[in-house]
């Protein structure tokens, strides 16, 4: 009987179900689509990072950041003075240079690269042939528009675009070393860099050979240490962000949800003032205005569920290359919850004034 009062009266009153609905899946898309973003991007930036092929990697001494790569602080000559050390097989060094946060251009020594990581692979074009060269890569192209042969400007300089590259290695956006740090006033200076051993159970003792020869001036990571850092527990700035949004999508939920519950109280105040009077107690009217906003919850959070893979579509068509989302389902379970604790909270005042209601001053309600 319970249920089927709660429906009815989600039925009879189709807009304001559907409008509660709609508002309680806003902040639940709010929040499945910045956990989506933060892990697409870290994931993201993982994986081109593993591209690379380097078992140990050396930053230079501005990081602050697993986010932020450091700026050009390494002296070039250290790439040959790594490369000397027993067991290591390569060394090489880049330097980025930030245009258009989250994006970078990257300056590479491209012998080397092609021997660290086999090079790339093109879907226009072919690789570096002149100073004033750039590789771009397939996202970029398509959210810029580019296609092997152009002219593009960054950092006011004019670039032939050489070739579109799949994504997944190192950058987005590949220059010639040389260039980079003559334009950045960096010559003879290096971002980081990367450091390929010549046996895998070397590894550990190679990183722990460099972190001595470096004295700590400079840190030092195995690949795999330095991958599981772009995790959004590491990251204290995006972890507050979260909870920031969190609360604000709880708040949301609980006004919206006071809201419909209490203009239900008002709009059936008759109804509740008859059940009153046929016998029905203050719990069981309780329970209708619960359940009804558990069922609103519910409805919003599949909602938002919905609306997130809208998110992610419009995401990969407009700005592939600057942001990425993920589709994280582990927090499709902890969104439901939240969404649920804010609607019942929001309907728990409503609630109990309806159950509160004197059942003679309820049937004389015009």
């Amino acid at each position: 009987m319970t249920g089927k009062l709660v429906l009815e009266n989600l039925k009879n009153r189709p807009l304001r179900s559907l409008l509660s609905i709609l508002l309680i899946g806003v902040p639940v898309t709010l929040i499945l689509t910045l956990v989506g973003l933060t892990q697409g991007m870290l994931t993201d930036s993982q994986n081109r990072q593993r591209g690379v092929g380097a078992d140990v990697i050396i930053r230079g001494s501005t990081v602050t950041s697993v986010i932020n790569f450091s700026g050009p602080s390494i002296p070039a000559g250290m790439v040959d003075l790594v490369q000397r050390q027993p067991h290591v097989k390569l060394a090489m060094g880049v330097i980025n240079h930030p245009i258009d946060l989250p994006l970078f251009i990257t300056g590479i020594d491209v012998p080397k690269f092609n021997q660290m990581t086999g090079g790339f692979t093109y879907d226009e074009g072919g690789p570096l042939q002149g100073p004033d060269d750039i590789l771009v890569d397939r996202l970029y192209a398509e959210q810029h528009h580019v296609h092997a042969g152009q002219i593009i400007n960054l950092m006011h300089h004019d670039w032939h675009v050489a070739g579109v590259i799949q994504p997944g290695k190192l950058a987005r956006l590949v220059v010639e070393m040389r260039t980079l740090q003559d334009l950045d006033g960096a010559t003879g200076k290096v971002g980081q860099i990367y450091v390929k051993v010549d046996k895998p159970g070397n590894i550990d003792l190679v990183t722990e050979q460099l972190r001595g020869l470096l004295r700590g001036n400079y840190p030092v990571n195995t690949m795999a240490e330095y991958t599981a850092m772009y995790n959004v527990s590491q990251i204290q700035a995006i972890k507050e962000f979260t909870v920031v949004v969190v609360a604000i999508g709880v708040v949301i939920g609980i006004a919206v949800v006071w809201l419909s519950m209490y203009m239900v109280v008002l709009q059936r105040t008759r109804e509740i003032g008859i059940l009153k009077a046929l016998g029905a107690s203050k719990s069981f009217i309780l329970s209708i205005i619960l359940i009804e906003a558990a069922l609103l919850g519910v409805g919003g959070t599949i909602l938002g569920i919905v609306f997130s893979y809208g998110a992610q579509w419009l995401i990969r068509t407009l700005v592939p290359a600057s942001f990425q989302m993920a589709i994280v389902y582990a927090w499709w379970p902890r969104v439901a919850a939240i969404t649920l604790a804010a609607a019942l909270l929001g309907a728990f005042y409503p609630g109990l004034s309806a159950a509160r209601q004197d059942p003679i001053e309820a049937l004389a309600y015009e």
